[in-house]
């Protein structure tokens, strides 16, 4: 019975979606964005919005005439049924006022039908018989994430296109409605104006650092900044449980010494900020997953259904050395090569920055100075390659007690508290440091401008 049924599809909406265009054929222009050839099923209403489109792109007139002329030189006009096809299609639809609808109907089951044909192609995969589920599964999802997505698979793109699309990018960032392609604020005035006016869509932050240095506070306080201006941010913590991470962002945001919230000792004007605090963090767009064993794979479709249900504008990873590599390859340093491609790749395909955290060697301590250097990333040959920006928090105090720092730097104020934040990868921008002040107590790094009473010998980004 099955194997009997059409496919699905919508003859009279097709023809109504050619025949409003053949009417109108400035009506096109509503339809050409999400309407494409291979969505109609019929192959003359195909033939016909491929001559809508060539006309279109030669700016040429479109109506009865010209699509007639268009058709006959694509060998195509008879095959059709002449210009009688085309006074049919004028005359199933009096106007082209609701061709929108119409095209809307077309494209709908333009997707069942493409899903019919994945779930061919998924169950291709599952018969297979991959002894790599992780992989099949990837196959799979990947193939219904195009679907959800719109596109296919990559191929060559003219460079028009690509300029095309800046255009529009640069006018856009202008308007007050382009959130959604606008660099994303870091809320530190120094990072921002080092990164090219925030962090820039599809791109790879390695935000690398010692235990205990902050480099996981530094990533929440950019989400919660980032999040404060909109955007949509998404945590995977493989390390600290979501309990945790609410903690620290309640105590960055209402400026109450973290361990009194955790043990509920708070006064009275300290109870109210926690409880503003409490009511501003909940109306933000951020999401925490704290699954602390999961793979690349895990995290890259979590990624995507938060992303197309929520929306999804910044991703951070907490952090690159807690994921899971799937158990294929032996090689750890093989494993993270793999895991960091992935995360690049997940950047460019979510069109988001994400901000991944990272270990650093123990060789910083064995070395008089202690200032971070890419080769000090664990694994770094390819954390290093993928990524487009490597920052180092670096903290002198942690290394030199004030004592010796007075003997060595006699007129130089002891940096207590002080971060040196070290851009030493910056694919599209200047390398450079960008001091902040830490506040443990608060959980939370500031910008040095804005802390009072701070001497501090800046360095100019």
């Amino acid at each position: 019975m099955y194997a009997e049924r059409l496919p699905p599809h919508d003859a009279n909406a097709e023809e109504s979606v050619i025949g409003s265009i053949l009417i109108d054929g400035e009506s096109l222009s509503r339809v050409t964005q999400f309407l494409r050839p291979n969505d109609f099923y019929g192959e003359k209403n195909r033939w016909c919005f491929e001559a809508f489109l060539a006309l279109f792109e030669r700016s040429e007139a479109i109506n009865q005439v010209t699509v007639a002329h268009e058709l006959s030189l694509r060998d195509r006009l008879e095959e059709l049924g002449g210009g009688a096809y085309l006074s049919h299609l004028v005359m199933v639809v009096p106007t082209s006022v609701h061709i929108e609808y119409y095209a809307r109907i077309v494209q709908r089951t333009s997707i069942m039908r493409q899903l019919i044909d994945v779930g061919g192609r998924i169950a291709g995969i599952g018969y297979d018989g991959d002894a790599d589920s992780d992989a099949a599964l990837s196959r799979a999802e990947d193939l219904l994430f195009r679907i959800r997505a719109g596109r296919g698979s990559g191929d060559f793109v003219h460079i028009r296109e690509v300029l095309d699309a800046y255009m529009e990018a640069s006018t856009a960032l202008h308007r007050s409605d382009a959130a959604h392609i606008s660099p994303v604020p870091s809320g530190f005035q120094g990072i921002d104006k080092l990164l090219g006016n925030g962090m820039q869509r599809s791109d790879m932050i390695v935000l690398a650092a010692r235990p205990s240095l902050g480099k996981s506070t530094l990533a929440f306080n950019i989400a919660a900044s980032a999040a404060v201006s909109g955007n949509a941010v998404g945590i995977f913590s493989l390390e600290m449980s979501r309990d945790q991470i609410g903690m620290r962002l309640l105590a960055n945001e209402s400026n109450v010494d973290s361990y009194r919230i955790r043990i509920g000792l708070q006064n009275s004007d300290e109870e109210a900020r926690v409880l503003d605090a409490t009511g501003m963090l909940s109306d933000l767009p951020i999401y925490i997953d704290d699954t602390p064993i999961q793979t690349i794979t895990d995290m890259r479709g979590k990624a995507r259904r938060l992303q197309s249900e929520r929306g999804l504008d910044l991703l951070i990873i907490d952090y690159l050395q807690l994921i899971g590599g799937g158990g294929r390859i032996n090689n750890r340093a093989q494993e993270m090569g793999e895991i960091s491609r992935s995360i690049k790749a997940l950047a460019r395909d979510l069109d988001i920055p994400v901000i991944a955290c990272s270990q650093l060697s123990r060789a910083i301590e064995q070395r008089p100075n202690h200032r971070p250097m890419l080769s000090d990333l664990r694994e770094s040959g390819s954390i290093e390659q993928d990524a487009d920006v490597v920052a180092f928090i670096h903290r002198e105090d942690v290394y030199v007690t004030r004592e010796d720092w007075e003997k060595r730097n006699p007129t130089e104020p002891y940096p207590q508290n002080i971060a040196e934040i070290i851009f030493a990868k910056h694919r599209n921008g200047p390398v450079g440091t960008v001091p902040l002040y830490f506040r443990s107590d608060m959980v939370r790094f500031e910008s040095l401008e804005t802390t009072p009473a701070m001497e501090y010998a800046q360095h100019e980004v």
